[in-house]
């Protein structure tokens, strides 16, 4: 069985400003404006989504090992 987490802090690459946040079980969140700087992010080349590119924890569907996006 699989523990997933459900929270995870992004980290802003302009700022540096972190935030801990609850991720959707069931869909990306492509894009994520910062707090401090209002810089908007969007996921790196290859990654689905702002989680996997900016946070402590990757998204629940790639901690499952499960497709995501899809």
């Amino acid at each position: 069985m699989i523990n997933t987490v459900l929270e995870s802090v992004l980290t802003c690459p302009h700022c540096g400003y972190a935030k801990r946040e609850i991720m959707p079980r069931d869909a990306c969140q492509f894009y994520y404006e910062c707090n401090s700087c209002h810089a908007l992010l969007r996921p790196n080349p290859g990654d689905c989504c702002v989680f996997c590119s900016f946070g402590s924890v990757k998204c629940p569907p790639i901690q499952e090992n499960q497709s995501c996006c899809g």
